[in-house]
């Protein structure tokens, strides 16, 4: 099969397309002929050595598929082949063909096109599970989104919005910050050039946000940091700006709110029920039309260093998808 391949950790442009022996299904597994693949921000990290966790090399990135069942091994009832499904691989998914567990394999409901599908198990996971899980957001709260129109951003003003909560994007330009309010932001602030701590203080008439959903780091921690309501849940999403920030932990004390870390792999790790249910509730919204995945752009498998790069240059509003 084709795949593309990290051989080092070295910049996103030596990953490699090459020829990959084909997977089988061990006890417990599936293996799934990959017809689409999500594109997400840790990926580039992965390959570069760069994220929390390092896999042994050589590896193949990519974490969330949707494709046809091609193999099933012992132990696996819930499956059949040719089934179409979406996955959580954590790796593998840059390829023609990927194994993973059936535990993390999803029927797939019809109607739901399969490019939309996978790149329905990232970005909409880890939104739905931050807000539901770690921050309990309620319908009196205030939501406030940064990088609100990337993949990630978009699904947590859209599922904010959805649990009832009064949402705040945060973009860099007017284009992104109406991406968001088409998808449910109440309000849209774009930061480039003004003073955002007052403008969060302006639009919550000074209380501060209940709860931030934060995938950028950097400075913009810093200020939603400052921004923080009482009782508030600030949110460790990610560092797509490049920079893991500091945090003066005394402001937590003093504001008495509380930093709450979100890593959605290991909660599918820790909490496999949850996630499925999880899974199973997304997937309901999605047939129902009360979320929705927006697709920036398509790559072919050869052409996946593009499709990260146009991901960590920040240039998406929505996902990117690449279809092996």
């Amino acid at each position: 099969m084709k795949a593309i391949v990290c051989n080092e950790f070295a910049p996103v442009s030596e990953l490699k397309l090459q020829d990959m022996p084909n997977p089988t299904a061990a006890k417990g597994q599936v293996v799934v002929n990959v017809e689409a693949a999500g594109v997400n921000f840790p990926d580039s990290l992965l390959v570069q050595g760069l994220y929390q966790m390092k896999p042994e090399l050589p590896f193949i990135p990519g974490s969330e598929i949707a494709g046809t069942v091609a193999e099933i091994g012992e132990g696996v009832a819930h499956l059949k082949v040719g089934q179409k499904v979406i996955g959580l691989c954590m790796l593998g998914g840059y390829a023609e063909k990927v194994a993973l567990p059936a535990t993390h394999v999803i029927p797939l409901p019809d109607g739901i096109p399969l490019d939309e599908a996978s790149a329905l198990v990232t970005a909409h996971a880890t939104a739905h599970h931050a807000l539901k899980q770690r921050a309990n957001l309620s319908s009196s709260d205030t939501l406030l989104v940064t990088g609100a129109a990337g993949g990630t951003g978009l699904a947590a003003v859209q599922i904010g919005k959805l649990m009832g909560a009064k949402v705040i994007a945060v973009c860099s330009t007017d284009e992104k910050c109406q991406v968001a309010k088409d998808n449910g932001a109440d309000i849209c602030i774009n930061y480039t050039g003004i003073d955002l701590k007052a403008a969060i203080k302006e639009h919550t008439n000074g209380k501060g946000v209940d709860v931030v959903y934060e995938c950028v780091g950097g400075e913009m921690f810093h200020t939603c940091s400052r921004s923080m309501a009482w009782n508030g849940r600030l949110l460790v999403i990610g560092f797509a700006g490049g920079e893991i920030p500091k945090f003066p932990v005394n402001l937590a004390l003093v504001k008495g709110f509380s930093v709450v870390g979100v890593f959605w792999g290991s909660f599918t790790q820790h909490q496999p029920q949850d996630f499925m249910a999880n899974m199973k509730e997304l997937l309901t919204w999605y047939v129902q039309g009360q979320i929705k995945v927006i697709i920036d752009e398509r790559f072919a498998l050869a052409d996946a260093v593009d499709a990260i790069n146009k991901v960590t240059d920040r240039k998406v509003k929505g996902k990117v998808v690449i279809t092996p």
